[in-house]
């Protein structure tokens, strides 16, 4: 019989569908309604000791795009279509005090479903690394399933904090090492996609003892500039700094890290996030071998928890194994990873021979037809 659990990082998962460390999970109200909705997992908005202050205003809005001029837009327009989430919000405005207690009832609530806590220290002194292990007692000992360190967000101030830790491996290590001293608890590092290539970070975080690695977070970006008003969609008086894009948009590029850490490690565990709305976009990543994914975008658009979409996950899922039933498939580990060998450096792919070859030039779209002497 089809069978939806996984075990991940040694974690028990009654499916494979974790909403993501962001706006969905930032209130204990949001993470119920998310496991009565369906979710195997929640990753809690990220904890600092102490709340942050976010910018005035709107701190996400999404982009959309119509199919006649291509335009990307933040404006909502009659048969526009979502390009993807934009955001430049900071980790959790509640400290660890105000979380500990409230992952406390949300165990006793749902004993069976899991609790990621994502984290986020500094990372330029003795005092910040012993942060990450504050927040990583605290966590585990209020009964979180496991931890996620927070080396990614793509729009921090600090230099040792965010993706400026995930760009650096020698800071993606000794922040690993220093959070597996204390953690009783499986630990996954989330990695900023911001980075020259995504494979050192990785490794660094393995040989800090990481469990997991988590990719991608958001790619660092700017909202466009109106026409009319010559102004940037979201400001702040004018203002604006670096945010995060997510959803549709980062599809293919969260897809290509992935292939490029799950070829270079294929014996470790990975969680895929990225443009993940229905199962036929998280098969892509089950295909490269990650063993759960992880959703924002789609579930902020859906009743802020997404209800919608994991019963959509959940029911794709269950008819892809009923479709590949004959094949012995009864679970996601039965076809995990079957697709990364399939991605090969651009000089392995074969080329057309003799006559075959025109010039490179191919009858596609867009093309000009090839002149031929």
């Amino acid at each position: 019989m089809a069978d939806r659990s996984v075990t991940f990082t040694g974690i028990k998962f009654e499916n494979p569908f974790l909403l993501s460390s962001a706006p969905p999970t930032e209130s204990e109200s949001n993470i119920l309604r998310a496991f009565e909705a369906g979710w195997g997992g929640v990753v809690v908005k990220t904890i600092g000791l102490h709340p942050v202050v976010n910018v005035v205003g709107a701190r996400t809005k999404f982009f959309r795009t119509s199919v006649d001029d291509n335009r990307v837009s933040m404006q909502k327009r009659a048969g526009s279509a979502l390009h993807g989430s934009w955001n430049w919000e900071l980790i959790s405005d509640k400290g660890l005090d105000w979380w500990v207690p409230r992952i406390e009832r949300i165990k006793k609530a749902f004993p069976t479903r899991v609790v990621i806590a994502s984290v986020m220290a500094g990372s330029g002194s003795d005092k910040e690394l012993k942060a990450w292990q504050t927040l990583t007692k605290a966590c585990q000992d209020a009964g979180a399933d496991g931890i996620e360190t927070n080396f990614s967000c793509p729009h921090m101030d600090r230099k040792d904090m965010g993706s400026n830790i995930g760009k650096d491996e020698g800071l993606c290590s000794v922040v690993t090492e220093a959070v597996k001293e204390v953690a009783k608890v499986p630990v996954w590092t989330k990695l900023t996609p911001a980075t020259g290539d995504i494979v050192v970070e990785a490794a660094a975080c393995f040989r800090g003892g990481a469990d997991a690695i988590v990719s991608s977070n958001t790619f660092p970006s700017l909202p466009v500039i109106d026409p009319e008003t010559l102004e940037f969609e979201i400001n702040v008086d004018g203002f604006v700094s670096s945010g995060g894009l997510g959803g549709p948009a980062i599809l293919p590029l969260s897809l290509a890290n992935m292939a490029k850490m799950t070829q270079a490690f294929p014996d470790r565990a990975f969680s895929g996030i990225g443009g993940v709305s229905d199962f036929n976009q998280a098969l892509s990543y089950f295909l490269l071998g990650c063993g759960t994914v992880q959703v924002c975008t789609a579930a902020m658009l859906d009743h802020a928890v997404g209800p919608n979409v994991i019963r959509k996950l959940n029911e794709g899922l269950d008819a892809f194994l009923d479709r590949h039933a004959a094949e012995g498939w009864t679970s996601v580990e039965d076809f995990r990873g079957i697709r990364k060998d399939r991605v090969r450096l651009q000089s392995e792919i074969r080329r057309p021979d003799g006559d075959a070859y025109a010039g490179g030039v191919e009858p596609v779209e867009g093309y000009a037809a090839n002149a031929r002497e």
